[in-house]
């Protein structure tokens, strides 16, 4: 049984994994740590476990061989090198960092514990984005020229039932996000393109403040390649009917997905007119799961962690380039020699 310690309860997600950790046969939750030690208290009760309000007493207990990692982003780095240092694996919420500088000092850190790392990255695990990677690896779009990824939500926006938005408040702070609605919703769209068309020489982005927070809550990174092709990355935390889309286009076709219909529909070499595919992939195995069979197994998960730090450098680079107002070169970001190529 691999006894697992929940680090934080920051991030909406933490629990979604706590479900995971609960229906995996291999894990058992034992403790829960949290920097706000009167949330990690009530969820460390309702979860019947310990709590710690010292991290280094949870990493401490030779009991507890894995953690979940739900703390604030820009603390990331700090408490998953002191987990792997304590020689625990380590799950966590993406993005692994906000720099390359951060993810090179945790992968340092991995590799010394051979302890086994994995970023959420959900969906690349859907059959959707699947099925469309088949069709540009098959070639049956031709030469891929484009891709655009959407997906947002109305988080940010203020109403009478939910003054400040629904998400937590948390979430609108720089020093705790790095980032708005592309660094955490925007993830999404962001490894997805980078999926379907490689890691790109730059990124061009810019920012919108439609509800007046610290972080963006509407944005756009344009990705450049030097084949002529381009990436189109949109998120927004401000748009009511919650659209999730993916385009793929290239010189002799073109595919489809998302919201309203949630059909993946094509026109690519030789056909005649659009038509749906009904043959899609089965979903992948979820990171979690996937996680707890590499602990089991002894391997790693190098091409999760590698493309996790692709983009932590897309979003490092969208960052920049936003605030800064201009294009930027993916080979200029601090850390990009230490990291490129690099899976733990």
């Amino acid at each position: 049984m691999i006894k697992v310690g929940m680090l934080s309860y920051w991030h909406v997600h933490a629990r979604d994994y706590t479900r995971r950790a609960r229906e995996n046969p291999h894990v058992e939750i034992a403790a829960v740590w949290d920097e706000d030690p009167e949330r990690g208290r009530a969820q460390a009760e309702a979860l019947g476990v310990r709590f710690h309000e010292r991290l280094d007493d949870l990493l401490a207990d030779p009991e507890i061989s894995a953690v979940v990692v739900d703390c604030p982003t820009t603390g990331h780095r700090d408490v998953i090198v002191a987990a792997a240092g304590a020689g625990k694996h380590v799950f966590t919420e993406k993005v692994l960092a906000p720099t390359l500088e951060e993810c090179s000092d945790i992968l340092d850190a991995v590799e010394r514990a051979r302890v086994v790392l994995t970023v959420s990255l959900p969906r690349l695990n859907e059959a959707p984005p699947a099925a469309i990677l088949r069709l540009v690896e098959d070639g049956a779009l031709g030469q891929v020229t484009e891709a655009r990824a959407r997906i947002s939500h109305n988080g940010a926006v203020r109403t009478d039932r939910s003054p400040e938005g629904w998400l937590p408040k948390h979430f609108f702070e720089e020093s705790e996000t790095a980032g708005g609605a592309l660094i955490d919703l925007g993830c999404h769209a962001m490894y997805l393109t980078r999926r379907f068309l490689g890691m790109p020489e730059g990124v061009s982005a810019s920012y919108g403040h439609v509800t007046g927070r610290e972080v963006e809550d509407n944005a756009v990174s344009v990705l450049r390649y030097s084949n002529g092709a381009l990436g189109v990355v949109e998120a927004g935390f401000v748009n009511a009917a919650d659209p999730f889309t993916l385009e793929v286009h290239g010189t002799e076709g073109a595919v489809f997905y998302g919201s309203p219909y949630r059909k993946v529909i094509a026109r690519t070499a030789g056909d005649d007119d659009w038509r749906e595919l009904g043959d899609l992939p089965e979903p992948g195995q979820n990171d979690f799961d996937r996680w707890v069979d590499c602990i089991r197994s002894g391997r790693s998960d190098g091409g999760n962690v590698s493309m996790a730090v692709d983009l932590t450098a897309l979003m490092q680079g969208s960052n920049l380039s936003a605030r800064e107002g201009r294009p930027v070169r993916l080979d200029e970001l601090p850390g990009w020699e230490r990291t490129s190529g690099r899976s733990a």
